[in-house]
């Protein structure tokens, strides 16, 4: 199997440790039940290669650029709080610490469309979207907009490099799709 692109690998690798109901990539169950059926194909193919992705990613980032994937893609909720927090420690802004953790969470947990954001399970409250709630000293709002915008750049700077170097990473083991003219 081969991936249309690097996104949609990543995607696929932090949603295999969802997948079963233990949670974590636990795929040997699953795979020992497709090898006494004979070849491993299908489903269990596909899970295994995104559980392969998943440590292989893992293991060839560097722990900014995964927890980036992870603060951003991964359905894993305990995974996804962790990265948030790590991001929070590393991430360089004069903004107040619990501003900075607000806005990494606001951004690795955006805002959806619907009633309330209720489309998702994995949603913020309302009042999570409110920067004047995210310092506990006042700041004017366009300072507080300048900080937000510096940590997203940030953020999204961290996450296009880290799918630069999963890309990489991918092309070298042949898993993504080659352009055809």
């Amino acid at each position: 199997m081969t991936y249309r692109n690097v996104v949609s690998a990543v995607v696929r690798a932090l949603a295999a440790e969802t997948i079963n109901s233990a949670g974590g990539c636990d795929f040997e169950p699953k795979i020992q039940c497709a090898k006494q059926k004979g070849e491993i194909v299908g489903k269990e193919a596909a899970f295994l290669q995104d559980c392969w992705v998943f440590g292989r990613l893992h293991k060839g980032l560097s722990p900014v650029h995964w927890r980036a994937l992870v603060a951003k893609f991964s359905t894993h909720t305990d995974r996804k709080h962790a990265s948030i927090t790590e991001l929070t420690k590393l991430l360089q802004s004069p903004a107040p610490e619990r501003f900075r953790h607000c806005a990494i969470v606001t951004w690795a947990l955006p805002k959806l469309p619907g009633v309330e954001g209720k489309r998702s399970t994995n949603v913020l409250p309302a009042a999570w979207y409110c920067m004047d709630s995210w310092s506990d000293e006042p700041h004017p709002i366009k300072t507080q907009e300048r900080w937000r915008r510096e940590i997203r750049k940030a953020l999204e700077q961290s996450v296009d490099s880290a799918l630069v170097e999963a890309q990489h990473i991918l092309e070298g083991e042949g898993l993504l799709m080659s352009e055809a003219a």
